[in-house]
C-alpha cells in the first residue's frame, strides 16, 4: 500500500489527505477526552474545599464554647486544595489550549468553506507542543484564576464567619480586649492571629488581581455579542 502523503498545491498552501484529516478529527477528540477528565478533577477539589468548610462551620457554630480556631485551620486546608487545583488546572489548560487551536486554525476554516489552512503555522506549533510537553501559563495565573473564580467565596465566607464568631459566642463582644483574647491560639496573641489572618486575605487579594493583567490562557469564555452571529439559529423550546 503506498504511502499517503500531503501534497502542496501552486500556491505552496498544504492539500491534506482525506485520512490525514481524519486522524486529525480524532486527535481532537482525544484531546476533547483529556480536558474533560483533568475539568473533573478540578470539580474534586472543589468539592474538597466546600466540603471542609462546611465541617468547620457547623463544627464552629455548634456550641458557643467551641473555638473559632477551627475556621482558621479550614482557611489554611482550602489553600492547600487550592495550590492542588492550580496545578491541575495548569495540566487542563494544555488540552484545552490544544482542543482551542484545533477550534479555531482547523474546524474553523472548514465550515468557512476554506479547506485546511496552515498559514498561520497553527500545525507547526501544535507539532511542536507534542514534542516539547510544557505548561502554557504560570502557577501564579494558575492560582489566581481558580481564586477569582471559586476560591475567592469560600474565603470569604470562611473569614466573616470567623469573625462573626468572635463577635457573638460565647457572648456579644464588648470591648476590644475580648476581640484580642477570643482570637489568641494558646500562647500566640489576638493581635498576631489577627495580623497574620489580614496578611493571608490581603495576599490572596493581590495574587487574584495582579494575575488578571496577565491573562494567557487561551479558549476563555467572553460576554454575550449586540450582533451574535449564532442568534438566528438559536433554538426555542
Amino acid at each position: 500500500m503506498s504511502a499517503i502523503k500531503t501534497q502542496a498545491n501552486e500556491s505552496g498552501a498544504l492539500q491534506w489527505s482525506a485520512a490525514e484529516i481524519g486522524a486529525l478529527a480524532h486527535l481532537y477528540r482525544g484531546e476533547m477526552y483529556r480536558s474533560k477528565v483533568w475539568r473533573a478533577r478540578l470539580d474534586g477539589t472543589t468539592n474538597w474545599a466546600v466540603g471542609t468548610t462546611g465541617i468547620g462551620l457547623s463544627v464552629t457554630f455548634s456550641n458557643p464554647e467551641n473555638s473559632p480556631l477551627t475556621l482558621i485551620l479550614v482557611a489554611f486546608l482550602v489553600l492547600v486544595f487550592l495550590s492542588i487545583e492550580a496545578r491541575r488546572y495548569r495540566y487542563f489548560d494544555i488540552w484545552r489550549t490544544r482542543v482551542r487551536v484545533m477550534e479555531t486554525s482547523f474546524f474553523g476554516p472548514m465550515l468557512r468553506g476554506e479547506g485546511v489552512n496552515t498559514s498561520s503555522g497553527w500545525n507547526q506549533a501544535l507539532a511542536h507542543d507534542y514534542e516539547n510537553l510544557r505548561f502554557h501559563i504560570s502557577f501564579v495565573e494558575a492560582f489566581g484564576r481558580r481564586l477569582r473564580r471559586k476560591n475567592a467565596w469560600i474565603f470569604l465566607i470562611i473569614g466573616l464567619s470567623f469573625l462573626a464568631k468572635l463577635a457573638i459566642h460565647p457572648t456579644a463582644l464588648s470591648s476590644p480586649a475580648d476581640l484580642w483574647a477570643r482570637a489568641s491560639a494558646g500562647p500566640v496573641s489576638g493581635k498576631i492571629v489577627m495580623s497574620i489572618g489580614t496578611v493571608l486575605y490581603l495576599v490572596l487579594f493581590l495574587i487574584g488581581f495582579a494575575s488578571v493583567q496577565t491573562q494567557h490562557a487561551s479558549g476563555r469564555v467572553h460576554g454575550p455579542q449586540d450582533q451574535d452571529p449564532l442568534a438566528k439559529f438559536e433554538m426555542h423550546g
